[in-house]
Formats: structure tokens, C-alpha cells, sequence
């Protein structure tokens, strides 16, 4: 659809349930063949997620499997160094980034929108793009382990062996640009996710009635808008060294190689719980179904997986006591480390009262989920162990923290997903389990897992050390290692068991009824398996479990009885409603399949592949491709004439979101900035990093911070920020804004752009001879992208209103530009502050030490 159409007259009388269902379908279907590849459904995509993490989880098994058959003996000849090294890293890089995280994005993107009574999620386009994103950025990384390129420096890329000097191929770019490429799909489904949790839920449902499910999700996406930042930065510096010779971490001109390690785990410590949260979410949906009590202590779960959030932030150093920090320093992180596993124990506590006030039935799922108490909780304990500093030093990068690891996050992710497989399997397929095969599989995941990792922790405290291919005898590590080699394939058994029993139900399983769990939540008030459109009318919500207040609800609403039932002008709706109560606001207009997505993930691939293969002048030119495709997307989201207040339902009239002041998309510019922030804090940070601790600074040349250019810079991007604001100051009176202030808006983001980067290649020493010269010229280019993103935004704006979308109650673009013109006038003042201050802080370095 390229615009918002008038809309014709609604039917007079209501449709039949038939008819509805008809109308719905037509509106919401996926076109068949070819047209597949423009879905954006949420029921769609959230299949293709999830199939996708189990193809690769498939592929993470047989690699670990590989490891497993290289150390069983010892000298063993199976792999050489260099293979196992691809292994290696392999299987840790695709069980952490192409299986945990997109598993739970694909269970939430199916879920939550039928949990919260919405018809899809805010933008569905965006995430049809993360999948694409996602499955191109992870093909990069299995076909170049296919062809022998694969990385080979660890799942976690410590410099400086990662480094040029040390991995002169292609093998670390694979890692450093693949990564980055699915961070893409991280980042936008934690801003879809977010926006769609507080802005699209059913009428009355208020945070305190949200599921569980949702407030988990809801943290688990602000960690990873604030988590995820800091590895993005930290890969696009590396490669800007592998790349370009930048010595971000080359300690001979002032780098640091701990710089990479501080990056790498703010994003990697909070990762154990953001994996763990929705898996954690899960345990709170079903366990109170299968024991027919309700949980206990939602209030208290609730401060407890915020508490988490926040918690998990502070333990990054956690990972580092062996690499010669302060010992105040090690005090702190270790105590926070410790003090994270309170709110993890309250809930698992919660979780143990709601079995014991119910009524257990040892069931498929309900096996799962005990299977989960043990492990996880072996590996909670054995965690706590690594927060103490004296024991750290003695099993640091012994097997003893890979088994933990493996407690902690198989038992913390898989185990709780294998319960909602059996769970949920009706719902997607709407047919029922048979159950016998689904206990084999358990016994055989259950006891070969505890065979491979549990005599581990022995190795490990025998002194066997990680990331090694072979091992020498007489040290009391040949039989566990084969015991634990043995173990892992009992397991691989259990999964392929497991595998088969899925695909043998989805064509032979019983046919299930609705909600025959008997649970009370929203999704089993849909179909199973659920049409494209998920309800044929949105729900109002009274308490926390609807379903068992209304059992007939699911009926109710597939016979229109609710809100939107009458569909006009092939317009796909749901509803807006406010961020705490959950009162309606506005209708939202969804857009309709399109190859967009998939367009602008393949030229952003192209992006990546032409950075791999040192195609630079082709690195210059697609990213005008890339924002030409972005901006073809704009047109389905305005509307050329303010359409007042539409019929919602049940007496109700709104406007549509286009006509309300914070429209969805400028929530989601809230978060994409708060994203933003984040790297650039990461980056300020580097920066004094380097400044206190880094060998070789001051550098030998000085600096002498070009004080006028940095003024010129802050003051262009103070006024762009200011011509923003106050060309919306007309609005409300003409119906339009000022074109003279944007046009000067984008005058002086232009400047500021152009300042900054003159002042990269003629006020600095060479960025490649010294850290510090480097991180001057990272911090004007950050200055210079945002500055030309403004540019952007200013044109967009004035494009909008020459074109008819922007009017006084139309003003959503307008505003989204001015938030990223405010944001950029921040961050430029601050950049331009800490170089200025930088020059007199080099003389300062010895007195802070």
C-alpha cells in the first residue's frame, strides 16, 4: 500500500462469523509461491525464526559433537589445531548468536502478540528485515566454515590474537562482520518487541495485568538495546584496525588489548541473562498451567527480573579477575556477582512454591521444567563459586568453567525451550503430542548431559585447561574426558529423538482441542493453529488471566463480539492503547506484505561482503542504496488527509495512530537512541580507558585540540536541534511547520558534518600513528554520521510536507526528526567537551594514576 487511503463507508450491519473470517483472511493473508518472500506477519516470521535457530542449533550439535570426538583420547588425531580452532569457535559463536538469542525473538514475535490481544506486532516490516539480516549474516558464517575461512580465534575474539599481526586472513573479519550483521536483527527486534509490549496490548490490559511472558521480554529487550551496543562498537573498532590500521588495541601505539575485553563483556555477562530471561518467562507461563495453581508472587517476579536487568550490568568484570585489575576492583564485581543470584533465587523459590501448592502431573513439559531445576541450579551454584576471586584464579579457563557455562545456559535456555516445544506444539500444528517418545528423549538428554559436563567440573579442577585440541596423559584427564565424550553422544541422541518426534507429530499427532491445556492466558483464545490475523476481534481485558474468567472468550471473539470486527478499506488494524493503563488511543494501520525487507537486507549484505573482500569503493556506494531502500519504506506509514475519528468497536471511535502526537514510530526513535547512546558511552569510555591505562600515552607528538572547528561543530549542531523545535511551533496554527527553519536545520547539520570530518584529515596527527589520534577521529567521524543522518531527516521532513503528510494533527515525522536532531546536538557537545578536554588531560594521565 503506498499511503493511508479515505476511507469508503463501513457495512451497515455486521458481517457473519464466516463472512468476517473471509474478509480477515483476504486483508491478511501471505501471498502464495514466489510472494512468500514478502511475509511480515508475525505468525510467519515467527515460525521462520524459530525454524531457522533450530537449523542452526542443529548445525552448533554437530560441531560440538566434533570437539567431543577430538578429546576423548589423548594425542587424539581426529582434527588438527588449526581445524579445531574453526570448531571451536564456531560452535560457541553459532549456540551464542545464531541459536539462543533469535530462538527466544522467534517464541516471542509468534507468542506475544496473541498473549497481549493484538493482531501483529508494531512493525512488521521490520521484523521480516532482522530475519533476513539474520539468516544472511549467519549464511556468511557457515558457508566461509564450509570453504575453510572460518573464524578461528575464539567465539569470543580476544586481541590481540584476533588482531591483524597475529590473524592476517579473512577468518576474524568473517566473525567481526557476520556478527555485526545479525546485531542488526538483535537490535531491531529489542526496539520492536519493546515498542509493541507497552504501545499494542488489548483494551484494559494495564502493566499489572500484563503475562509474565511479556514483562520478561519487555526487560530482556531494554537489555539488549543497552548490551548489544557495546560489541557492535568493539567489532567495528577491530575491524577498523584489522582494516585500516587503526591501534585501537595495539598497546606499541597506545591501544590496549583489555579495551576488547571491556567491550566484549558489557555486551557478554548480560547476554547469560538475556538468554536466560525468556526462558525464565516460559517457566512462568506454563508452570502454573501444568500444576493448575496460580504463580505465586507476581509482584515480587516482576521487581525481581528488573532487578536482574539492571544487576547484570555491573558483573562484566566478573570474566576479568585474572588480568591484573585493582583488587577494590575485584571486591566490587565480586560482590555484585554474588548479589545477582538473590533475585534469581526468589523466583526460582516462587516457582517451587507454585509446585507445592499445586498439583504436578509428570508430563512431557513438566519433566523439562524439573530437569531444568536441577541443572540450572547446579549451575547458579557453581557460578557463585567463579564470583569469589581466590577460587576464580585457580579454575580460570579450565574445563571447570566450561561446564558451568553449560549448566548455566543449557539448563537455563534449552531445557525450558524443550518444555514449551511440547507445550506450545499444539498451537502451532493443532495437534496434540504423544508422549511416550518425548520421555526417551528426555532421559537421554538428561542423563547424557549431566554425563558430559558434570564429571567436567573434576577435569577442570584437575587442571585441564580450555580452547586446547590435544592433551598429554598421567594428569588424570583421560577418563573423564572419554566419559564425557561418551555422554555427548547419549545426548545428541536425545536431541535427534527429540527432532524426530517434533516432525512425526506435526503429520501424525492426535488433533487437539482448544486450549487444551486448560490455560488462561490469550494466545489459546486464537485458533490452533492460529489464521494470519490471530483474533477475528480484539478482547477487552479484566484481570491476568482472561481465559479462565471467560472460558467462551475464544468463541466470543471469533464471532466478532469485540473490538475491530468489521474490516474496511483492506486496511490491516490493531489497537494502540496507552503505555501504563492500557486504554485505547489510536488505530493502527499495519502495512502489507512487500519485498522491501528482503531488498534491504540483501543490499546491506552486499554492504558486508564488499567490507570481507576489500571492495571499498563499493562500501562507499551501497549505503546510498541501503537509505534509498529505508526510505521507500515511508509512504505505507502517512497519510495525505487527517481522517478524524474511525469506528473501533463497541461504541468506541479513535484516531488512527498517523494523527496523534507520538505516534509507534516515534517510540521506537526513543529506543533506537537509547541504543545509540550506548555506543556512544561505550565509545567515551574506550577513549578514557585507553587515556588512564594504556601503555604509551601521552603520544609522543602531543595533541593540540582544534578548539575553534569543535566550537563551529557544537554551536552548527546546537542550531540544527533549535531550527528542529522551532519549525514546529507554526503547527498548530497553519497546519504547517516552517520549511525556512528546516531548510537551516539542514543547513547546519550539513556543516557539522562537513566540520568534522575536514577536521579528521587536517587538524590531526595520522589516526594510525597513536590510540589517542584514533579515538579523536572515532569520535568526530560519530560526530560526522549523525550529523549526516540529520541531513536526512531534515530533507525527509521537508519532502513530507511539500508532499501533503504532515498537517497540524499529522506531525509524527516532524517530531521523529526533531529527536534525532536533539540527540545529535547532544552527542556532538559531548564529543567536542571530551576532545577538548582530552588535550588537557594527557599531561594530567600520571597524577590520575
Amino acid at each position: 500500500m503506498s499511503e493511508i487511503p479515505t476511507p469508503t463507508q463501513a457495512p451497515a450491519t455486521p458481517l457473519s462469523p464466516a463472512a468476517l473470517h473471509l474478509a480477515l483472511e483476504r486483508i491478511w493473508h501471505t501471498p502464495p509461491g514466489w510472494g512468500r518472500l514478502s511475509a511480515v506477519n508475525h505468525t510467519v516470521i515467527g515460525r521462520r525464526f524459530i525454524i531457522a535457530a533450530f537449523t542452526f542449533f542443529a548445525i552448533g550439535g554437530v560441531l560440538a559433537m566434533l570437539i567431543r570426538a577430538q578429546l576423548a583420547t589423548a594425542h587424539s588425531g581426529f582434527v588438527g589445531p588449526e581445524l579445531y580452532s574453526q570448531i571451536f569457535t564456531m560452535h560457541g559463536t553459532v549456540m551464542m548468536f545464531l541459536f539462543a538469542i533469535p530462538m527466544f525473538e522467534g517464541v516471542a514475535m509468534y507468542f506475544l502478540p496473541k498473549m497481549l490481544g493484538a493482531r501483529d506486532m508494531a512493525f512488521p516490516r521490520l521484523s521480516a528485515f532482522g530475519f533476513y539480516c539474520y539468516v544472511f549474516g549467519g549464511s556468511i558464517l557457515i558457508l566461509a566454515m564450509l570453504a575453510g575461512y572460518a573464524p578461528n580465534s575464539g567465539w569470543f575474539m580476544y586481541t590481540p590474537l584476533s588482531s591483524g599481526t597475529y590473524s592476517p586472513g579473512i577468518n576474524v573479519d568473517v566473525w567481526l562482520l557476520g556478527i555485526t550483521f545479525v546485531e542488526i536483527s538483535a537490535m531491531g527486534a529489542a526496539i520492536e518487541l519493546t515498542v509493541s509490549i507497552l504501545k499494542l496490548r488489548a483494551p484494559g490490559m494495564s502493566l499489572a495485568r500484563m503475562p509474565l511472558f511479556a514483562w520478561y521480554i519487555l526487560v530482556t529487550a531494554g537489555m539488549m538495546l543497552v548490551g548489544f551496543p557495546p560489541l557492535i562498537l568493539g567489532s567495528i573498532l577491530l575491524e577498523a584496525e584489522r582494516a585500516f590500521d587503526l591501534p585501537f588495541f595495539d598497546p606499541t601505539r597506545g591501544g590496549d588489548a583489555l579495551l576488547w575485553q571491556h567491550l566484549f563483556w558489557l555486551f557478554g555477562h548480560p547476554e547469560v541473562y538475556i538468554i536466560f530471561l525468556p526462558a525464565a518467562g516460559v517457566i512462568s507461563t506454563i508452570l502454573p498451567v501444568l500444576v493448575g495453581r496460580a504463580i505465586l508472587g507476581y509482584s515480587w517476579i516482576v521487581v525481581s527480573i528488573t532487578a536482574m536487568g539492571f544487576l547484570s550490568f555491573g558483573l562484566w568484570v566478573h570474566h576479568m579477575f585474572t588480568v591484573g585489575i585493582p583488587h577494590l576492583a575485584q571486591g566490587f564485581f565480586s560482590a555484585a556477582s554474588v548479589l545477582v543470584a538473590v533475585p534469581t533465587g526468589i523466583q526460582i523459590f516462587l516457582w517451587i512454591g507454585t509446585m507445592m501448592a499445586g498439583r504436578p502431573k509428570l508430563t512431557v513439559p513438566m519433566l523439562y521444567l524439573l530437569g531444568f531445576f536441577f541443572v540450572f541450579v547446579c549451575g547458579g551454584l557453581t557460578g557463585v563459586m567463579l564470583a569469589i576471586v581466590p577460587f576464580d584464579w585457580q579454575v580460570h579457563d579450565t574445563q571447570f568453567v566450561v561446564a558451568h557455562m553449560h549448566y548455566v545456559l543449557v539448563g537455563g535456555f534449552i531445557f525450558p525451550m524443550l518444555a514449551a516445544a511440547y507445550y506450545w506444539l499444539p498451537h502451532f500444528t493443532g495437534r496434540e503430542p504423544v508422549y511416550k517418545v518425548g520421555v526417551v528423549a528426555f532421559w537421554l538428554i538428561f542423563l547424557g548431559f549431566n554425563a558430559t559436563f558434570l564429571i567436567m567440573h573434576l577435569t577442570g579442577l584437575y587442571g585441564m585447561p580450555r580452547r586446547y585440541y590435544t592433551y598429554d596423559t598421567g594428569y588424570g584427564w583421560d577418563l573423564p574426558n572419554l566419559v564425557s565424550s561418551m555422554g555427548g553422544f547419549v545426548m545428541t541422541m536425545g536431541f535427534a529423538l527429540f527432532a524426530v518426534d517434533m516432525l512425526f507429530q506435526f503429520r501424525l499427532g492426535r488433533v487437539a482441542p482448544r486450549n487444551p491445556w486448560r490455560a488462561g492466558t490469550l494466545e489459546w483464545a486464537t485458533a490452533t493453529p492460529p489464521p494470519s490475523y490471530a483474533f477475528a476481534a480484539l478482547p477487552e481485558v479484566a484481570s491476568r488471566d482472561p481465559l479462565h474468567d471467560a472460558p467462551d472468550l475464544g468463541r466470543e471473539l471469533a464471532a466478532g463480539q469485540g473490538y475491530l470486527a468489521t474490516p474496511r478499506n483492506g486496511w490491516q488494524e490493531t489497537l494502540v492503547v496507552s503505555t501504563n493503563s492500557g486504554r485505547p488511543e489510536a488505530i493502527a494501520i499495519l502495512p502489507r506484505p512487500t519485498f522491501l525487507p528482503l531488498a534491504t537486507a540483501a543490499a546491506i549484505g552486499l554492504f558486508v561482503l564488499s567490507l570481507l573482500f576489500k571492495l571499498y569503493w563499493a562500501s562507499l556506494l551501497l549505503p546510498l542504496l541501503v537509505l534509498g531502500l529505508f526510505l521507500g519504506w515511508t509512504p505505507a506509514s502517512g497519510a495525505k488527509a487527517d481522517l478524524g475519528a474511525l469506528p473501533a468497536g463497541r461504541g468506541l471511535s479513535l484516531p488512527t495512530q498517523a494523527e496523534i502526537e507520538r505516534p509507534l514510530s516515534w517510540w521506537a526513535m526513543v529506543f533506537l537512541l537509547l541504543a545509540n547512546g550506548t555506543i556512544f558511552a561505550s565509545l567515551a569510555f574506550g577513549t578514557l580507558f585507553l587515556w588512564l591505562v594504556a601503555p604509551g600515552w601521552p603520544p609522543a607528538g602531543g595533541f593540540d585540540a582544534p578548539f575553534m572547528r569543535l566550537a563551529l561543530i557544537a554551536l552548527a549542531a546546537l542550531g540544527a536541534s533549535a531550527a528542529s523545535r522551532l519549525a514546529l511551533r507554526p503547527l498548530p496554527r497553519t497546519g504547517a511547520p516552517s520549511l525556512a527553519l528546516l531548510a537551516l536545520a539542514l543547513a547546519a547539520q550539513a556543516i557539522a558534518a562537513g566540520l568534522a570530518l575536514a577536521t579528521i584529515a587536517q587538524s590531526l596527527p595520522a589516526p594510525t600513528s597513536h590510540a589517542a589520534y584514533a579515538s579523536v577521529s572515532a569520535l568526530l567521524f560519530y560526530v560526522a554520521v549523525h550529523a549526516g543522518l540529520g541531513v536526512v531527516f531534515a530533507g525527509f521532513g521537508f519532502w513530507r510536507v511539500k508532499a501533503g503528510y504532515v498537517s497540524a494533527r499529522r506531525s509524527g515525522d516532524l517530531r521523529i526528526g526533531a529527536l534525532w536532531h536533539d540527540y545529535t546536538a547532544a552527542t556532538t557537545l559531548l564529543a567536542c567537551l571530551l576532545i577538548a578536554a582530552l588535550a588537557f588531560l594527557l599531561p594530567l594521565r600520571e597524577a590520575a594514576l
